[in-house]
Order: structure tokens, then C-alpha cells, then sequence
């Protein structure tokens, strides 16, 4: 019998992408979060009974303002947040439209080539999650 602070946190998101409007080069989306003053990828907690997808989805809208059109299914990531187990599903996801606007959650977001992204998150977990959106773009 599980007490309810070691309940897994189920959450969703994505690795967002677009290619460059100045140069078509490939650009990631990271977002920095003022809470914890930390550069990720768009996710968060999944509702009640929500799709993993739709909610990644709905995150990216949330914290970045773009809509996205999904693609390959990455990795599970699983950490501990709070002394809780945490597991978000990732999925990669083409930016298609849209524009960002600060908000309490995320206050900026960066548009920034895979290594410059890499280099710029603070998890070292979430690195990983590029290598994989470069493998199903065929750019690895």
C-alpha cells in the first residue's frame, strides 16, 4: 500500500522544433522557467484522464505560445521532483504557428541551435532528449 506523497507525478512535453526563418537552419525551443530559474523543455503535469499528447501539446501552447504539430515519440524521463517520482513522456514537435508571451509560469523562451541548446539546459537529463529529436530528423 503506496502512501499518497510517493504517488507518481505523471507529466508531459516536447522537444519543439522549427527550422530558422533567417538561415532554415534547425532551432530548439527552451524555457525558462523564474520558479526555478532553470532552462527546459516545454512539459508539465498531465490532468485527470488527459491524452500524454494532447497534454504535451497543451503545455507547449501554454508555455510557449506556439502550436505544434507532433511527431516521434522520445524517451520517458524519470527523476525525482520533491521527494516524489516524476515520469514525463517527451515527444518531438515541429512548431507551426504562433508567438510568445511572457506569463507567471515561463517568462522567456530561446530559439536556439542543438548544441547551443544542449549546452544551455540545466538538466543533464533533458540533453539526451536533443541527440534523440536529431536521430528522427535524420540530422544525426
Amino acid at each position: 500500500m503506496s502512501s499518497p506523497d510517493t504517488t507518481t507525478v505523471h507529466a508531459a512535453g516536447c522537444v519543439l522544433w522549427r527550422r530558422s526563418p533567417i538561415d532554415g537552419e534547425l532551432e530548439i525551443c527552451l524555457v525558462h522557467r523564474p520558479k526555478y530559474d532553470d532552462w527546459s523543455h516545454p512539459k508539465g503535469k498531465l490532468k485527470r484522464g488527459e491524452d500524454a499528447l494532447a497534454g504535451a501539446l497543451r503545455e507547449v501552447a501554454e508555455e510557449t505560445g506556439y502550436e505544434a504539430t507532433p511527431g516521434t515519440r522520445l524517451s520517458t524521463v524519470r527523476y525525482l521532483a520533491n521527494g516524489r517520482p516524476k515520469q514525463v513522456q517527451y515527444w518531438a514537435a515541429e512548431a507551426t504557428a504562433g508567438a510568445f508571451t511572457p506569463n507567471t509560469e515561463v517568462d522567456r523562451i530561446l530559439w536556439l541551435p542543438p548544441t547551443a541548446a544542449r549546452n544551455r539546459l540545466t538538466q543533464q537529463r533533458d540533453r539526451a532528449l536533443i541527440d534523440e529529436l536529431l536521430a528522427a530528423l535524420h540530422l544525426a
